[in-house]
């Protein structure tokens, strides 16, 4: 009987999958959810700097406010631009 395409499977006869490619297989899938791990972990701190630097930001225009008002002057207005659509 002659293979076809649909009796191989990655260059392997169907149903004949040998220990060793087994094992390759199972290394490379552990590399791949490793690599998933560290780029989950990655997206996360960016996500808790984010907040972070919103945190700051607001932070730093209290203490500008605040310094203003202890020298008896009200500090410059700015038309702040809005973000987001409406």
């Amino acid at each position: 009987m002659p293979v076809t395409r649909a009796t191989r499977l990655g260059g392997v006869e169907h149903g004949e999958l040998t220990d060793r490619r087994l094992d390759a297989l199972l290394e490379r899938l552990d590399r791949l959810v490793e690599e998933l791990a560290r780029l989950n972990r990655r997206q996360e701190t960016r996500d808790e700097l984010s907040v972070i630097a919103h945190e700051l930001h607001n932070l730093n225009e209290s203490l500008q406010a605040l310094a203003y008002a202890a020298l008896g002057h009200q500090g410059p207005h700015v038309r702040r631009r809005r973000t987001g659509s409406g």
